[in-house]
């Protein structure tokens, strides 16, 4: 079976990329794609770009092209819950589209049309791997709803709305768009990120030393699963 492992950012696959054995690049719709193995393991790595959009091309890319049988969204995002500080991960249990929203004619927030869900479940197994490598690591990690729209939360109000609305533990800006590809084609998909703030505008440090270093753990934790 063929892993896709999509990025939105260079900083959350490089590092998988430079590990990779017998790679072979090809660019489709914008998006270089690399197939080799890793870790033992047959892979497609993509950087797909910020926001929704790109997501889907990337994944719906991954699946008509090579056929890949789950994809792997990893990364980073900011933290929706007390319980979740700096550098801890979270292995989504289902993704949430926070700014889909057509309320207005009688639906629920976050209804997705066509499929008629607000949120869309992970696949459980997979999520479940991957908390126990987290686990095993070291390294604190929670399941729940992670959130996803095309803005970047930076305003503890709006922080509080997802949470509360959702009952969303953290927030990003692809995962749920690649959980709908994934859930319309059948395919499994899991959403594994390291917290790199705090989504209040409140950071400890600079954003960016914060990204990087949540990055390097969510790629450290692909590595340890696929090595498995």
């Amino acid at each position: 079976m063929i892993t896709g492992i999509i990025g939105a950012m260079r900083v959350e696959v490089d590092a998988l990329k430079a590990k990779m054995e017998n790679a072979v690049c090809e660019r489709v719709g914008g998006i270089e794609m690399v197939r080799g193995r890793l870790s033992g393991k047959e892979v497609v790595v993509a950087q797909c770009g910020i926001g929704k959009v790109f997501a889907a091309m990337c994944a719906q890319t991954m699946i008509l092209r090579y056929g890949v049988g789950r994809i792997i969204n990893t990364g980073i995002a900011g933290s929706l819950s007390g319980e979740l500080g700096i550098l801890d991960m979270v292995v989504a249990n289902g993704v949430v589209q926070h700014d889909m929203d057509t309320s207005p004619i009688g639906d629920p927030v976050g209804l997705i049309s066509g499929i008629n869900l607000v949120k869309i479940a992970s696949d459980g197994a997979l999520g479940d791997e991957l908390f126990l490598v987290a686990q095993k690591m070291g390294l604190f990690c929670r399941r729940g709803v992670i959130a996803s729209g095309d803005q970047f939360i930076n305003d503890a109000d709006k922080k509080a709305w997802i949470a509360k609305t959702f009952d969303a533990v953290a927030c990003e800006m692809e995962g749920a768009a690649i959980g709908q590809v994934c859930y319309v084609n059948g395919v499994d998909f899991a959403i594994v990120r390291s917290i790199s703030d705090n989504a209040s505008g409140e950071a400890e440090m600079e954003y960016p030393e914060m990204a990087a270093r949540a990055a390097v753990q969510s790629e450290e934790l692909l590595l340890a699963f696929l090595a498995e």
